[in-house]
């Protein structure tokens, strides 16, 4: 049982220990009811972020009708991507993160039908290519199960913090290369699976956006770790990408602290925590329903519609038109 090549540096501990802090702070100020909100919106963006990465299209907006089951017009093959994404990440708790059959069972579940050889290790060579030159070749396939078990033996023993061991897992499935396709994916979903099985808070920061939003720098550090055969850089890489979604994430979930507080003293918690919801997904000039709100929220309209009437007497929202045609902008006089 090899351990991979990497060097623990100062700024990978300073990283963690960072990391490590906010997640305390993030622990202490658990709202339960916010929480399942945000952690159904981070599966969304989560989805969309390592779709998108793969060269998918949809939107945002897109991945959350399909989500909810809605009809929507794209490529069969790019929904079919989204909801084999989704499928997969909602049997996160299920996986073992240190089991090679949990592993293949995920990529079978993320491959459907995209793949004819889903949920199995290749049996032939491949190699990635960048503009016609070959970049990396993956391992010879009569070495693909044996490397992977002993990466994954490696994992299950180590006593390394399990963030930094999520990152080496994602860089090593990367190199190794086990599948046909899909290897990019399955790389990050299972970082996700072994930050979860850490730490369920992981559950609600879609780190995934980050890296999305510096695919460059992504492929960049996968190919600087590989000439160095060390997956140091990558894993200073990935650490910076979760700290700094969880900082996001952080001003996010905290996004009345812009408000004055003469708006918000009489407001009831259930009335602020619907504000929270229309400040991180609208901006200030954005359209906001009351059906756009059930979507994101799952309550029933007319719960939705009280809290839209309170928020409106209180002048944060300014609204327009009769009944269920009525819509609402918000009151930029309401932010410090």
């Amino acid at each position: 049982m090899n351990r991979p090549p990497f060097e623990i540096t100062d700024r990978i501990i300073n990283l963690l220990a960072e990391t490590v802090n906010k997640l305390g702070n993030l622990e202490a100020t658990t709202n339960k009811k916010m929480d399942l909100y945000l952690r159904k919106a981070s599966m969304v963006k989560t989805i969309n972020s390592s779709c998108a990465i793969e060269a998918n299209t949809l939107t945002e907006q897109q991945v959350e009708g399909i989500i909810n089951g809605k009809r929507i017009i794209a490529p069969p093959n790019e929904i079919l991507e989204v909801k084999n994404a989704y499928d997969a990440h909602v049997k996160m708790d299920e996986y073992d993160p240190y089991g090679t059959a949990s592993f293949l069972k995920a990529h079978g579940i993320l491959m459907k039908h995209l793949t004819e050889d889903a949920g199995r290790y290749r049996s032939t060579d491949v190699a990635v290519y960048d503009r016609g030159n070959i970049v990396h070749i993956g391992a010879r396939p009569q070495f693909i199960s044996g490397l992977m078990d002993d990466l994954f033996k490696w994992a299950k023993t180590s006593e390394l913090n399990s963030i930094i061991k999520a990152c080496v897992l994602h860089y090593e499935i990367e190199t190794i290369h086990p599948f046909s396709d899909g290897n990019g994916r399955i790389g990050r979903l299972w970082q996700s699976v072994i930050l979860c099985s850490y730490n369920k808070l992981f559950k609600l920061i879609p780190t995934e956006t980050l890296v999305h939003a510096n695919q460059q720098r992504y492929y960049e550090t996968i190919e600087a770790s590989r000439k160095e055969n060390s997956s140091t850089a990558f894993i200073e890489f990935m650490l910076e990408m979760i700290l700094r979604t969880m900082e996001t994430f952080n001003s996010s979930r905290n996004s009345l602290h812009g408000i004055r507080d003469e708006c918000l003293k009489n407001l009831t918690k259930n009335e602020k925590e619907l504000l929270r919801i229309i400040i991180s997904n609208f901006d200030t000039n954005a359209t906001i329903t009351a059906g756009r709100l059930c979507e994101l929220t799952d309550k029933a309209d007319s719960t939705i519609r009280n809290n839209l009437r309170r928020l409106t007497e209180e002048r944060i929202l300014i609204a327009s038109g009769d009944n269920k045609g009525r819509k609402y902008v918000m009151n930029k006089d309401i932010f410090q």
